[in-house]
């Protein structure tokens, strides 16, 4: 299956803040992301207690684990303002974590606005640098900045490489803009790690009618419909093979 995994989650828990914070950080986070009406709570003890940003964030994640992405967001911003006049580092992270919760909010220009605070930090690196690129992309994309877009799915190919989102938003983006060889790079590319996902599938098959390869076309749409017969991917997949149809007849 084809991941589309938040930032928010990614790599936070794993680095944790420093001593003493960590243990109830850790704590909070467990709660956020298991129970997140627990995690609330707890959060917002710790803020009472002085938590600070540590509790903002909390409190973000737990919103988001609630899929409440608008509060998730400002929760982020919070914790980011907070960080940045307590000159932490982890600033940029929680930009980015806004960043992905706006998206996820479908506010493409206050995603846009707290992604690039996140960049800006210079704090982003590897794999985390790669995604908010992604997602700088995604709300580009959003706001009708293909170019623009463009280069941030540049630096997140290079960057989360390993990550099929990248590469199946590339592709994308490539054959809406007419490359079609960069699209079919790509697309491969991202067959080769999700190729199991209907979303890879019906992408492989918008590209191949591109190329005017009807075979391919039909092959790859077939499978998106196999693979999720119910999903949105899979009725865009039917409605595209029935061209074949009114050909044939």
């Amino acid at each position: 299956m084809l991941s589309f995994a938040l930032l928010i989650f990614s790599a936070q828990v794993a680095a944790g803040p420093p001593s003493p914070a960590r243990e109830r950080w850790e704590l909070c986070v467990d709660q956020a992301t298991g129970d997140p009406a627990a995690g609330l709570a707890e959060a917002e003890r710790w803020r009472l207690a002085g938590g600070g940003f540590l509790a903002e964030q909390c409190r973000g994640m737990a919103y988001a684990t609630a899929r409440r992405w608008i509060s998730a967001a400002e929760a982020f911003e919070v914790a980011a303002r907070e960080a940045e006049v307590a000159k932490d580092n982890r600033a940029g992270k929680y930009w980015a974590q806004a960043g992905n919760a706006w998206i996820a909010a479908a506010e493409p220009v206050k995603a846009r606005a707290a992604l690039d605070a996140a960049l800006a930090s210079g704090v982003l690196a590897g794999v985390e640098l790669g995604e908010a690129h992604l997602d700088r992309a995604r709300a580009r994309v959003a706001a009708g900045d293909r170019q623009g877009a463009r280069q941030d799915l540049d630096q997140a190919v290079a960057k989360a490489a390993a990550d099929p989102m990248t590469w199946l938003l590339s592709a994308t983006l490539a054959r809406q803009m007419g490359d079609v060889p960069l699209a079919q790079k790509h697309i491969y590319t991202a067959i080769e790690l999700a190729g199991d996902a209907a979303a890879v599938q019906l992408e492989a098959g918008n590209i191949a009618a591109m190329a005017r390869d009807e075979a391919g076309a039909r092959t790859a749409w077939a499978k998106a419909v196999q693979m999720a017969p119910g999903s949105p991917e899979a009725a865009a997949a039917r409605d595209a093979l029935k061209q074949f149809d009114d050909v044939a007849q």
